[in-house]
């Protein structure tokens, strides 16, 4: 085996190693998780939240026997393939053995790490943005158009998976223009890619027709209720944080675009960042939807600083990777649900200082708030277990729940295979089980519900009673509570028809 593929395969053992030594034990699985897990057993052309190609991976990974082994595996494949294209795009730019383990470094040790945790459409997201840029610099490098009709079956799959792959090409069409790379929109071939990247998301812009275009509704709510608490210059100062170990790298990057002979005609790459990061400046975006931008240049400033350091400076070589790895230790002290939630809140001044104690309310609490979404699951599909054993008529019993965590993680705990939990959130909106009667609630409530005591229900059903409540205290789901209604009095179909017809949107 050749040293450069012997180097790069540690590299992905590395990688895939570390995606399984991150998360301490006290954690489950994300409540993000739990509902593309639960997409995967209604596979359809999209979603109310994302487009369909996570369900596809679920389906495999059910299919695989729905073990979190596989929940970690994808994302970090997903990972380990964004470090591969890298890699061969610094052997495309004529990088050497240096540039290559430089560039590999830079990406095993930086955010990708953290996103690549979590089994969400993120990952994959990254890995088109990363994917389409480097069939952009193929087609740079080569004018072959057949790195055009790549780079649009990479689009076309990357919006089947998040709709953000759009934000890149609004960065990269002006880009091509002000490069004086507008030859690319003489060129016929441009257009027979996009004509086959609309046949790959045509299926997909159908169900978005025929569901009233839910992608409207959810980016209006997104913006509403999270994005509105975005501040532009926090947006801009976590792009810093994302690769702050290489940052060297990027920056090397950037001045090589200017002053490395061999890559202004590259420059279109600069200009599609400064494109796209003011896009998403002004829309006060969060600052995740950007990481994609950057791998690709790594593998630029990997090449440059190779060159740069040559003859007398080869002993900043060695010291750039230790610098990489030496930044990154504090990061991963702090990124990573390494420590157990008791021990993060007693010491919780360095995640407050780097913001990550803030959540999506604009509001500080005890753990960052992944962290907190990755607790009280299991707690929760217990408690709903040891009542759902104690009901004899389990056929004509649901589980309603609050929100989509709950529901999705019930569904993935649950010893019991026939257990229903649905939730008028979300994807859960359309699999509510109207086709068989309805005769008793399991019901989940959040801690700030505004009826505790039930009397909505209490027309509906002949016994109501509190059964019990999520009792971890770091959980976003604490004091969540589970009830017990049982023997309905009316139809209760009727009334869970009539509620999901009002929580959906003309």
């Amino acid at each position: 085996m050749p040293k450069k593929t012997l180097i790069l395969c540690l590299f992905i053992l590395i990688k895939f190693t570390l995606h399984y030594v991150i998360i301490a034990p006290e954690y489950d699985l994300h409540r993000d998780e739990y509902l593309h897990l639960d997409q995967g057993k209604h596979l359809a052309w999209g979603y109310l939240s994302v487009p369909p190609f996570t369900s596809w991976v679920s389906y495999i990974i059910s299919l695989l026997g729905n073990a979190e082994f596989w929940v970690k595996f994808f994302p970090a494949l997903f990972g380990a393939f964004t470090l591969v294209v890298v890699w061969r795009a610094i052997e495309t730019l004529g990088g050497g053995l240096f540039a290559l383990v430089l560039g590999a470094t830079a990406i095993t040790f930086s955010v990708l790490l953290r996103i690549n945790m979590l089994y969400q459409p993120n990952s994959a997201d990254i890995l088109g943005w990363t994917l389409l840029y480097f069939t952009i610099l193929l087609w740079l490098k080569t004018e072959q158009n057949k790195w055009l009709y790549m780079a649009a079956v990479v689009f076309g799959f990357s919006f089947l998976n998040k709709y953000n792959i759009l934000f890149l090409v609004a960065g990269l069409v002006p880009a091509l223009l002000v490069t004086k790379n507008y030859k690319i929109f003489k060129n016929s071939a441009l257009y027979m890619a996009v004509f086959v990247a609309f046949l790959i998301i045509f299926p997909n812009l159908i169900w978005q027709y025929q569901n009233n275009f839910p992608v409207v509704h959810h980016m209006k709510l997104l913006a509403e209720s999270q994005l509105v608490n975005v501040n532009r210059l926090d947006f801009l100062k976590e792009q810093i944080l994302y690769f702050l170990s290489s940052i060297f790298v990027l920056i090397a990057a950037f001045i090589s675009f200017f002053a490395y002979p061999g890559f202004r005609k590259y420059q279109v790459f600069f200009w599609s960042l400064v494109f796209t990061l003011s896009l998403f400046t002004y829309l006060r975006a969060k600052g995740y939807y950007a990481i994609g931008l950057y791998p690709i240049f790594i593998a630029f400033g990997a090449v440059y600083l190779e060159y740069v350091f040559q003859k007398r400076l080869t002993w900043l070589r060695p010291v750039s990777l230790l610098v990489v790895l030496a930044l990154f230790i504090p990061i991963f002290r702090v990124a990573f649900p390494i420590r157990s939630p008791s021990e993060i809140a007693k010491n919780a001044k360095p995640y407050q200082k780097l913001g990550l104690l803030r959540w999506e309310d604009g509001k500080d609490h005890e753990l960052p708030q992944d962290f907190a979404d990755m607790l009280g699951w299991k707690e929760l599909a217990q408690k709903v277990d040891a009542e759902y054993a104690k009901i004899d008529d389990k056929k004509h019993t649901v589980v309603l729940c609050d929100n989509y965590g709950q529901a999705g993680a019930i569904n993935y705990y649950s010893r019991y295979k026939d257990l229903q939990a649905v939730t008028m959130n979300a994807d859960y909106i359309n699999w509510v089980p109207l086709d068989e009667e309805i005769k008793h609630l399991i019901l989940i409530q959040n801690a700030d519900d505004d009826d505790p005591e039930r009397n909505k229900e209490k027309p509906l059903f002949r016994t109501i009673h509190r059964t019990g409540r999520i009792e971890n205290p770091y959980a976003r789901e604490h004091g969540a509570s589970i009830y017990v209604l049982l023997h309905a009095k009316v139809s209760i179909n009727a009334i869970l028809k009539s509620d999901i017809e009002a929580n959906r949107w003309d």
